[in-house]
Order: structure tokens, then sequence, then C-alpha cells
């Protein structure tokens, strides 16, 4: 008995000895001391420990709801995830923010900062591109609520990114069928990306491979449906031409076209 006390009062002492060795930042933050979570969490987002810092935010600011403080801890606890570059979390921050309280000061940047997440959680082209359409749409609604502000050139910059990754992405969607040799589905499908967006940067290349679609598909016909076919691929050929007549892609395509007018 006298040892299974002994071991008792080992692991008693051991248990009391890890609870005396927490870290200051531990006592702060299961405390109930505020002015001192207030203090070292700017300490902290100060020092750049911005995932420490979100947690002693978010822990207050349950303790700061209704009071002075409140918009302060709120602001920074999304500044801190933003810092840390957890997008996701800090976009969600600043929307409660921008609802909560959208007369303070913190507001406007909040606002900008909300969008700028919105851009960063977005993805490259080949990707699912729902939150590039989400962000176009924040940032376009940003720029015409605080036209001409200090952060214009910034959102120009995300939409000039963002419009090109949506343009990449209609454009090599379309390609996919050139590529498959199903030149039917490929001139159909190179069309609607222009009859979508007809200012699309890859315009030229969809021209061009308009033009290549209906070459191939007619030169792969059958010799009664030829005819018929080479003519939709001169229609192509001007629409290209007209358009980009020094194209690299000229040369190509004036030997295809003297090649249909040989064979008519």
């Amino acid at each position: 008995m006298d040892s299974m006390k002994i071991r008792i009062t080992a692991v008693i002492a051991a248990v009391l000895a890890l609870a005396s060795c927490k870290s200051p930042y531990e006592a702060v933050l299961q405390g109930n001391d505020l002015q001192a979570k207030y203090a070292m969490a700017f300490d902290l987002f100060n020092q750049g420990k911005y995932s420490r810092a979100a947690d002693l935010f978010e822990n207050m600011s349950v303790l700061t709801n209704g009071t002075a403080q409140d918009d302060t801890v709120q602001y920074y606890w999304g500044l801190s995830n933003y810092r840390n570059s957890d997008y996701v979390t800090a976009e969600t921050n600043f929307k409660n923010f921008l609802a909560k309280f959208p007369r303070s000061p913190f507001a406007e940047n909040a606002e900008f900062l909300r969008v700028d997440c919105l851009y960063k959680a977005t993805y490259r082209y080949e990707l699912d591109q729902t939150p590039t359409y989400a962000a176009v749409v924040a940032i376009n609604e940003y720029m015409a609520n605080h036209p001409n502000n200090v952060h214009t050139a910034a959102c120009d910059r995300m939409l000039e990114d963002l419009n090109g990754r949506l343009d990449r992405k209609a454009y090599e969607n379309a390609k996919i069928y050139y590529t498959m040799e199903d030149y039917k589905a490929a001139r159909v499908a190179l069309k609607n990306v222009l009859k979508e967006d007809s200012d699309n940067r890859y315009r030229e290349d969809i021209l061009y491979l308009t033009a290549m679609s209906s070459y191939k598909y007619a030169f792969l016909s059958i010799p009664e449906k030829q005819k018929e076919r080479y003519m939709v691929f001169e229609d192509d050929y001007f629409n290209f031409i007209g358009e980009y007549p020094e194209s690299k892609y000229r040369k190509e395509l004036d030997g295809l076209h003297e090649k249909v007018k040989q064979r008519n």
C-alpha cells in the first residue's frame, strides 16, 4: 500500500509541476485577465507572430463584445489571420466585421482586405474558377463603392490577372476538342468562346484554330461534302486575315487557302 501511495503522490506532483510550467502565453490565453490578453495580443502581432495573435484576439472577442474595444479586436483578429496567410478565415473575419461595424474607422480597409483575401484564395486557371468569379464581382463592387482610392491600382492588377485566367480557361476548354481532332465540335466551341466574350485576350489564337478546324473538317470529309465545307474555311480564313493581317499564322493559312483554290 505504501508503494501505491508513493506512486499516486508522484503522479499528482508531476501533474502539478506541469501545470506550473505553463508558458506566459498559455497562462494569459487560458486566464480571465482581459487587459493582459489585449496587451499580449498586440505585442505578438507587432512581433509578427500572427498565428498566436489571432488565437488571442479570437479568445477575447467574446469578452470584448459590446465594448469600446470590440471593433479593434475583431479587426485585428482578421488582420492577424490575413498576415498569417489564412485567407479563407480572414475573409470570413472581415465579412463579419463589416456586417457588424459598417461605420468603424477600420471598415474601408477591412473591405479592401476582404477583397484581397478573395483574390488570394483563387486557383490557377486549370482548376475550378468559381472563386475567381466571386472575386471579380467583389473587386468590381469595391471599386464602384470607392472610385479612385489608394487601392485602385491594386484592384486593377487583380482584375487583369483574374480576367486573364478566365480567358485562358475558356480558350483551353475549347481547344481540347481541336487537340482531340473533333474539328466540328472544336469550331463550335471556339466560336462560342468569342460569342460569350468577344474581347478574350486569346482572340487571335481562337480565330486561327477556328479556321484550322474548318479546314481539317473539310479535308477529312467525304468528297461530296468537301466543296461546301471548304467554303466555311474560306469564310473563317477571310475573317482571320481581316482582323490579323500581320499575324504569325498568316503564312500557314495563306498556304491552305491556296490549296483550296487549286482544288476548286
